[in-house]
């Protein structure tokens, strides 16, 4: 097969990182077209990465001569019409996260996909790619730990990005939404169950403004499987030494730990204040080895004619879970899914 031609839209902070890996790190792909609402992305696009058709119309972008798929990027709440666009269009979708902001647009994804099962379909759960990830999978797969029981993840942005957060909480749907659906789906993939009921807690004692637009700083969230296992998650956004990224997975037989202490490398630095280990300072530098293999395997899918393991359901569940945690959280009161 000729090389994919991808087209992006969106070319924010992410969008970027998902241009820069197609244009120069997939192999069998090529960045064809970009979408952007921004003139400035635009230029960027056509005179650093190459690009040779550049919109500000999505529809246009569609339109592009020669383009089997597209790589969406753009604001959440425009996720489920731009899917349904590009599929009604011939052309193979990758959608980052959320699938939707609200459930009705989940559903009218759902339906899109459905609507062609002739097409690949992909969501960004960059997680599901990341090797630690994947070889704690593995493991499991292989019985190493035995029954998984207990799923516990922390995930906490660094202190230095807290205005940025304070500026998105109006419209981000909050901390368990926005920050915990990867979390969420970490948990029902390495326990191979969703949860049917869950506790929320929340405070924002360094920042008191989230609690002003109904969100928090910081939560906690207790989740009962139908299989009875469990998972706990942890999220925060004021971690003074970086972007803390951890995750337990307790079994009959053993643990599994991934990122116990978050690393920027395995070079740890001895000096006058002790030794120091530097750590990452956000999700881009942890995870750029998984949002370049989840859209080379997206690629593959698509050369291959091969339905990714990941699907649009997952997209609707972890939204789904989201939104129930959201509401334990607000009423302080188990909340059944």
């Amino acid at each position: 097969m000729a090389l994919l031609n991808i087209g992006i839209a969106g070319l924010g902070r992410l969008g970027r990182i998902h241009a820069e890996n197609i244009a120069y790190r997939l192999s069998g792909a090529r960045l064809a077209a970009a979408c952007s609402i921004v003139p400035d992305e635009l230029t960027r696009a056509k005179n650093e990465l190459g690009v040779e058709y550049c919109t500000d119309s999505y529809s246009d972008l569609l339109k592009t001569p020669g383009l089997d798929a597209v790589a969406i990027v753009t604001t959440s709440g425009l996720h489920a019409a731009q899917i349904e666009e590009a599929l009604d269009a011939g052309k193979h979708v990758f959608c980052e996260k959320p699938l939707g902001t609200t459930m009705e647009q989940c559903y009218q994804a759902e339906r899109a996909v459905e609507k062609h099962p002739d097409l690949i379909f992909q969501i960004g759960f960059m997680r599901r790619f990341d090797p630690p990830y994947v070889y704690a999978r593995k493991k499991i797969n292989e019985g190493l730990i035995g029954i998984p029981y207990l799923v516990k993840t922390s995930g906490i942005d660094p202190i230095k990005f807290v205005e940025g957060a304070l500026k998105f909480a109006p419209t981000s749907g909050g901390l368990f939404l926005d920050m915990g659906v990867h979390d969420i789906d970490t948990a029902r993939w390495f326990l191979g169950s969703d949860p049917v009921s869950v506790t929320a807690y929340g405070s924002s004692f360094g920042y008191p403004a989230f609690a002003g637009f109904g969100d928090c700083e910081a939560g906690v969230s207790l989740y009962k499987h139908e299989n009875g296992s469990m998972s706990f998650i942890h999220l925060g956004r004021t971690a003074s030494h970086g972007y803390h990224i951890e995750t337990e997975i307790v079994g009959t037989l053993g643990t599994l730990r991934i990122g116990g202490i978050p690393r920027k490398t395995q070079c740890d630095i001895y000096g006058a204040d002790g030794v120091l280990t530097e750590c990452p300072e956000h999700f881009p530098e942890r995870f750029d080895d998984a949002y370049r293999l989840e859209l080379q395997a997206f690629v593959d899918y698509v050369r291959e004619n091969k339905k990714p393991e990941i699907t649009v359901y997952d997209g609707t569940v972890c939204t789904k879970i989201g939104y129930a945690t959201t509401a334990a959280f607000k009423t302080g009161e188990m909340v059944s899914i």
